[in-house]
Formats: C-alpha cells, sequence, structure tokens
C-alpha cells in the first residue's frame, strides 16, 4: 500500500482493472486509489491468507511479506507473482547471497552469522574495513553499515547478520528485468544511482548510466542470467557494482518496482509500473527502451523536521521544463523518510544533471513546526 503500489494503481486505472490493497496504516498512499482498502498487518498469517483469497491476482511491492501464507494460497490455485518461491530466495539477504554463489553468479565475498554475537566472537577471520548487513527487515539503508573500526560494531542489533567484502567501485548501477508468465523478457537501460554520503540512500538515478557501452552490456547480460535463474514473474531490479577494473558484481536484488525505475514514468516509452501490471497478467510487455534522458531525485525529509509534511518550494520547480514532482501522500515527513521523488527529463543529460541540482536545492520536505 505505500508509493509504489500507488504508481501501480495509476497504470491499473488506465486499463480498469479491479484492485485490492492490504497495508498496516490506515493512512496509506494507495488507500485514496483503489477500489478496496484493507488495513492489517503484512507478516501476519491470517491477515494475508483472507485477504488472498479474495482475490485472482496477487503481487507485492515490498517483500516483507508472510511467506507461509502466499504459498498456501498458491496451492490453492490463487496466482502470486512473483512466486512465494523467488521470494524466499530474496527475502533473506543470507539466502540470496548463497543462491548467487550457488549460481555462480559474481558478487562480494561474504560470510553468514547467526546473530551479532557470532560475527564478534569470530572476528579474526573477518578483514576490516568491511560491509555489515542484517539479513531481514533491512531498506532504504537500514540494516546496513560500513565497519572501519571495531566501535562501529557497537550498538548494533544482535540478529542474523552477513559481513561483506568492501568494494572498491567507480558507480553504483541498476538494471531493471520484466518477465511475463510465458517468459517473455526485457531489460531497461542500466542507470547510474549517486547516493547521500550519510543516510545510505539514493539521492540520484541518471538514465542512461554514464559508463562504456561494453560495461552496459555486460551489465545487462548480467542482470538477465540473475532473472533466468530466479525464475521470476514481474519486474527484478538487479542492483550492481562497477568495479575498479570494470567487471560488474551483484549486490542485492528486489523482486517489485523499484526506486532505480522511478524516472521511466516520464523518460521510457513503458513505465516499469505498467510492464510490472502487463508481466503479471501474462500481456505483451512494453518498449522498456527510453524517449529521452532522464533523471530522478528523491524527495526525503529533512533532518530536524518531524510532523506533518510540507513541501516548501514545489511551486517553484512546477515553472521548470521537463521537471515532474510526484507526492507520495504520507502525511508525517521525518528525516530522510522517501516522501515523493522528482523526474527531470531532457535531451541534454548534462543539462538534466544541472537542473536535477536545482531541484535538490530548491524544494525542501520539511514540517510545521
Amino acid at each position: 500500500g505505500g508509493q509504489l503500489g500507488k504508481m501501480m494503481l495509476f497504470e491499473t486505472r488506465k486499463f480498469d482493472i479491479q484492485t485490492y490493497v492490504l497495508d498496516p496504516s490506515d493512512e496509506a498512499p494507495c488507500k485514496i486509489a483503489c477500489n478496496k482498502f484493507f488495513q492489517g498487518d503484512l507478516m501476519d498469517f491470517d491477515t494475508v491468507y483472507y485477504f488472498g483469497q479474495q482475490v485472482d491476482i496477487l503481487t507485492f511491492e515490498i517483500e516483507l511479506v508472510n511467506l507461509d501464507a502466499l504459498e498456501k494460497l498458491e496451492s490453492e490455485g490463487v496466482k502470486v507473482f512473483p512466486s512465494p518461491k523467488t521470494l524466499r530466495l530474496i527475502q533473506n539477504k543470507g539466502i540470496q547471497k548463497d543462491f548467487y554463489s550457488q549460481n555462480n553468479i559474481p558478487t562480494a565475498a561474504y560470510q553468514r552469522f547467526e546473530n551479532l554475537e557470532a560475527l564478534i566472537s569470530n572476528l579474526q577471520n573477518v578483514k576490516l574495513p568491511f560491509v555489515w548487513k542484517c539479513t531481514e527487515f533491512g531498506y532504504d539503508g537500514m540494516g546496513v553499515k560500513i565497519i572501519k573500526v571495531l566501535s562501529d560494531l557497537d550498538n548494533l542489533p544482535n540478529v542474523e547478520c552477513i559481513s561483506e567484502k568492501l568494494i572498491p567501485f567507480k558507480n553504483e548501477l541498476s538494471v531493471i528485468v520484466c518477465r511475463n508468465v510465458s517468459g517473455e523478457i526485457r531489460t531497461y537501460p542500466v542507470v547510474e544511482m549517486e547516493f547521500h554520503p550519510e543516510a545510505n540512500q539514493v539521492e540520484y538515478v541518471i538514465c542512461p548510466a554514464r559508463i562504456d557501452y561494453k560495461v552496459a552490456e555486460k551489465a545487462r547480460a548480467i542482470a538477465l542470467t540473475v532473472s533466468e535463474k530466479f525464475n521470476h514473474v514481474g519486474l527484478l531490479a538487479v542492483e550492481m557494482f562497477q568495479t575498479i577494473n570494470d567487471e560488474i558484481i551483484v549486490n542485492e536484488v528486489a523482486p517489485r518496482p523499484h526506486n532505480s525505475g522511478h524516472h521511466t514514468i516520464e523518460a521510457s516509452f513503458t513505465s516499469q509500473f505498467e510492464n510490472h501490471i502487463r508481466a503479471i497478467l501474462d500481456l505483451p510487455l512494453g518498449n522498456t527502451d527510453s524517449k529521452v534522458a532522464g533523471i530522478m531525485v528523491n524527495l526525503v525529509g529533512e533532518e530536524g523536521f518531524s510532523g506533518d509534511v510540507v513541501y516548501e518550494n514545489i511551486e517553484t520547480i512546477l515553472g521548470w521544463n521537463g521537471v515532474t514532482p510526484h507526492i507520495y501522500g504520507k502525511k508525517q515527513t521525518r528525516p530522510f523518510r522517501k516522501m515523493g521523488h522528482v523526474t527531470i527529463v531532457n535531451e541534454d543529460m548534462v543539462e538534466a544533471r544541472k537542473i536535477a541540482e536545482n531541484v535538490k536545492n530548491t524544494i525542501r520536505v520539511i514540517s510545521n513546526k
């Protein structure tokens, strides 16, 4: 029921598809756009099971859903896309990393630990610096930390985790792969992601990525291999690193519409959200090519502000050519919470990047103090 669902519902309305939505929040962004809204816990078996019994096709825009309920629904004939089998390989990052190793998919070296205590007691086998990741419930930079000195481990939760080799890289890239029930498959162009240094969140998504053609082709080929191995239906966002030596290694995947594909609404012939709907309905997939260069700027809550949200200077950026804001409908802001995004399209990538910087420096997500 979050912003990804809201943007998907725009496409279902276009095709006049009846939609039901389940979300824990009574103020979920999807509530205004679906035929029926149900409030409930996505990790509760009964809630998910009874909800799924009322629909013909079930999809999700978050990985944290009760898998047992999805499996029971699928066994009873409800179409669930992506399948619970795919989600089971992705939901836990330790299992996800094992999957890459077993399928010869290039990824950073790692070790799995039952909890933080187990990691600390095995520090002699873990080389600093490394990346600590909790295996479940992490998102938007939460549950990930670069460990440079041992004191960086202080105050981390004592949960199942992995240590991952810190990879020196030139770029963080993403490729969104779309696959329908019949097996038709398409990839979107490679995008480049610029991250906020403190929040570990994407600040800018740049399409096409400013990389060599051969590197881009390699990234798309690896993304297709990952998709084939997971055997998913719908969208699969494959996040990757381009190393100093121009190798491509897979960081992680998301089996749903993704932040790195938001620009496709304005910049592509077919948005990621429309193609997800086409895929799960087993319709022909739409053209994934870009019509124009696109840059997406995330709108996140400013530091020092919490409460009823205010989008300061939004009317200013609305006066600029090629600039389209998307406001997600979350009533409460807090530091670094994703509240919306802005897409900038322009024939000239350099100009688009300049405008994106101006957008970032102009609009502010604050609160009524």
